[in-house]
């Protein structure tokens, strides 16, 4: 009776404590802990930080800015919103400023602060260049480049692109035509009469420059070169892939509505891409050609595993190319390129005389290329760039493993690594005077942001902001200040000013954090790190409660992405899943939150660990991190579940349905349960595609494994999910009925997408995922 009685106790005990966290409270988001600050920057002058945030907690964010000797951040009026966006990056030594906004096109001075309307028609203007000349700048305006004279305004079209093809003369040379010249004087003297007109009036026309047909293909990457004289551009065909459709059930007028979302990956969804340099002095286009690029014609090696693939004559990939990269002279440029299959990444100089590239630096990988500062499957930029010589690149490159800073000097052929170690720079940016980065590492702690000037002669590497948490920079454009956007594990984002020097004070502008978050003590995980099955080093947060309320139960806890990690020091994506495992703890369960294999900020190996088998080794990290758990923390083997959303979904569903018996309970939410299904950047580059790498893709996903559910499952997705979309759910829910299953269950949002909007969905949806592990960890109802 002792016994039962003290139980009974300590259940009611730990209920008692949980009623410091409310689900409907902490589901809220950051409508409860209060709406953090984001995008700082500065203004032309340096003497205001923006930025954007809702401290009113209203329906979006609006801009804000603060000056010394402001008590507290001020709302932008809106007759000064163009002021907050000024986009002056790379134009700091130049008096006046030339940007867009809202499609007109701007200018300001810095002396005079005068800010004005230049340009505005009812055709948006785009992408401003300056020019080596500083009188001169070029925008776009409908896909063409136009150059104007800011002193003498005068302005001139540079491109004349144009969609579809030229049209022809349907009279020339047939029969017709050419037996009324034989017959007839007269026609031969009007036709004389028409060129001679023609040719005077091509005597008085105006130069303009040739027409440029592009068909039916998409215009791309339009760039031109500081002086003026070329002009680069991609030609890309986009295969028309068929698309997916969204049902949506609940609208305004009881009607369903069906929308149209992405593709599904497919070697059939391949696009191809052409580059072409137009000289605007010659009036003529030259195609730029690849064929001796470095393993342009070698096939994946997966191809050898298949007898239809290994046979294949060696054809020359399909690359995509990034716009060029111009020094200062604007007589040099540089540029990336990739494979589209991402496992061929070359770094090329371009010659625009004659349009021929060659080769700086050549990357491969079997699974794909990545990681920070190197641009990803959907090619967006990466670090690229010239020192003030004129004649060295800087980039990134992860050829030791790890995502270092390299130089390439182009007239010595110099490379020089720059930064080395077993850690990652994540972003760099090349000091105003061109002599050091101001880079943010990995170098302290994988799961630490930090912040560091490194002299570029000399290597010497100065630290400035360094303590555990993250820290995003801002410099000024004097770069004696920084506006610091800081968080730790416990502590949500804020904005601050300091010194750019060693160890600054820190001064906050911010403060978000509302009353009800600060009632409740919030814990500080520790992230931890054990060995893998294989010998790795695995990182994961760990929250335990307090030892006399501790019930040896255990919940895994996986995030989403694959690429993404939460095993840090800084405040996280997941806060509802922070506070819901914070609400956990104080009922005795010991929560795990694992960067499994896959997971950023650990190198190429560690990224690429998963390739060509999703749920292989992503999924033994969890394995042994419930084994860490069961012999270092004294958790009951027994007493273990494990959830996630997205690809964390995913993996509970590899977890129990390859690994029946290991987990008590799992709840899948927002699943990938056959990876044919999902999108073509993602997916390809990991499982390359199901028609020419079909057993990757079998091995992967769960609905191959359906037959061996024997523990107790929880599925919650939403019906309007555009990315893992509602029928891969139910494409699975289906196996389990032909199949007989019954140890399953199934939630459905109806107005829901991929990521939840409304708090009564998220409430929901977490009282069903702690029911699921109240009842078959702990035996309660």
């Amino acid at each position: 009776m002792k016994n039962i009685y003290t139980a009974l106790l300590l259940i009611f005990s730990s209920h008692l404590l949980a009623q410091n966290l409310q689900l409907e409270e902490i589901m809220k988001g950051n409508e409860f802990i209060g709406h953090q600050p984001s995008n700082q920057r500065w203004s032309v002058d340096g003497k205001t930080i923006y930025f954007d945030w809702n401290p009113n907690n209203e329906i979006a964010d609006k801009t804000y800015h603060w000056q010394i000797g402001f008590s507290q951040p001020k709302l932008v009026a809106k007759d000064a919103l163009n002021f907050s966006n000024i986009q002056y990056q790379g134009q700091e030594k130049f008096d006046v400023v030339y940007y867009t906004n809202q499609g007109a096109l701007f200018s300001y001075h810095k002396k005079t602060k005068e800010n004005k309307i230049i340009y505005q028609t009812t055709s948006n203007i785009n992408a401003v260049q300056r020019s080596s000349n500083t009188d001169v700048i070029y925008f776009q305006q409908n896909k063409n480049l136009y150059q104007l004279n800011v002193k003498n305004f005068q302005l001139l079209q540079l491109t004349n692109f144009k969609s579809g093809t030229a049209s022809s003369d349907s009279n020339k040379d047939n029969f017709l035509s050419l037996q009324q010249k034989d017959l007839f004087q007269f026609v031969n003297e009007e036709k004389a009469k028409s060129e001679w007109n023609k040719s005077q009036s091509e005597e008085k026309k105006l130069k303009f420059p040739s027409e440029i047909f592009y068909g039916a293909t998409t215009l791309e990457a339009i760039k031109i070169s500081p002086n003026g004289k070329f002009v680069t551009y991609n030609l890309s065909e986009y295969p028309t892939a068929k698309d997916t459709k969204v049902e949506n059930f609940i609208t305004s007028d009881g009607y369903t509505k069906s929308k149209s979302a992405r593709e599904k990956v497919s070697v059939n969804n391949n696009s191809k891409h052409k580059m072409y340099v137009y000289s605007i002095e010659k009036d003529s286009v030259m195609p730029i050609s690849f064929s001796n690029l470095t393993g342009i014609k070698i096939f994946p090696n997966y191809y050898q595993e298949y007898d239809n693939l290994k046979s294949l004559e060696p054809v020359e990939k399909v690359i995509t190319m990034q716009a060029p990269i111009y020094n200062a002279l604007g007589n040099l440029a540089v540029f990336e390129a990739r494979s589209l299959d991402n496992k061929d990444r070359w770094i090329l100089q371009l010659n625009l005389n004659d349009a021929t590239v060659s080769e700086l630096d050549y990357q491969h990988d079997e699974a794909w290329i990545g990681g920070p500062g190197i641009p990803g499957y959907n090619f967006s930029n990466g670090t690229l760039g010239f020192l003030a010589d004129n004649k060295t690149i800087y980039f990134q490159s992860e050829a030791t493993g790890f995502s270092h800073l390299y130089t390439y000097n182009l007239e010595t052929k110099k490379k020089t690594q720059l930064t080395q170690g077993k850690w990652e720079v994540r972003d760099v940016v090349l000091s105003k005077l061109s002599n050091s980065f101001y880079i943010t590492s990995t170098e302290t702690h994988p799961g630490n942001r930090s912040f560091y000037k490194l002299d570029i002669s000399s290597g010497k590497k100065t630290p400035i902001l360094t303590n555990d948490g993250a820290y995003e920079i801002e410099l000024s454009p004097d770069e004696s200040q920084l506006a610091v956007r800081y968080s730790f594990s416990n502590k949500p984002w804020e904005i601050y000013l300091a010194e750019n020097k060693p160890n600054p004070t820190l001064k906050q502008i911010t403060f978000s954090i509302s009353d009800a978050f600060k009632k409740y003590n919030w814990k500080k995980p520790e992230v931890i790190s054990f060995k893998a099955t294989d010998g790795t080093d695995v990182f994961a947060r760990v929250y335990n409660p307090k030892a006399e309320n501790k019930n040896k139960a255990a919940i895994i806890f996986v995030h989403g992405a694959g690429y993404l990690q939460n095993a840090h020091k800084y405040w996280s994506t997941y806060h509802r899943e922070y506070m819901f495992h914070n609400l956990l703890t104080d009922l005795g369960y010991t929560v795990l939150d694992i960067d499994y294999r896959a997971s950023d900020g650990y190198g190429r190996d560690f990224r690429t660990g998963i390739y060509r088998h999703m749920g292989g080794k992503d999924l033994s990290d969890q394995l042994d991190g419930k084994k860490y758990l069961v012999e270092k923390l004294g958790i009951d083997a027994n007493k273990v579940g494990i959830y996630g959303g997205s690809y964390g979904g995913f993996i509970t569903l590899m977890g129990l349905l390859t690994k029946p018996g290991e987990f008590k309970a799992g709840a899948a939410l927002r699943s990938v349960t056959d990876w044919a299904h999902y999108n073509q950047g993602y997916t390809a580059n990991i499982l390359n595609f199901p028609e020419t790498d079909p057993e990757a893709y079998k091995k992967s996903s769960p609905i191959y494994f359906a037959d061996n559910l024997q523990d107790k499952l929880l599925m919650l997705h939403g019906m309007v999910d555009d990315n893992v979309q509602f029928q891969d759910i139910v494409r699975l829910t289906q196996r389990f009925i032909e199949l007989g299953k019954k140890d399953w269950d199934l939630a459905v949002f109806p107005v829901e997408a991929h990521g939840f909007q409304k708090t009564y969905s998220w409430v929901d949806e977490y009282r069903r995922i702690l029911d699921l592990f109240n009842e078959n960890l702990l035996g309660k109802k």
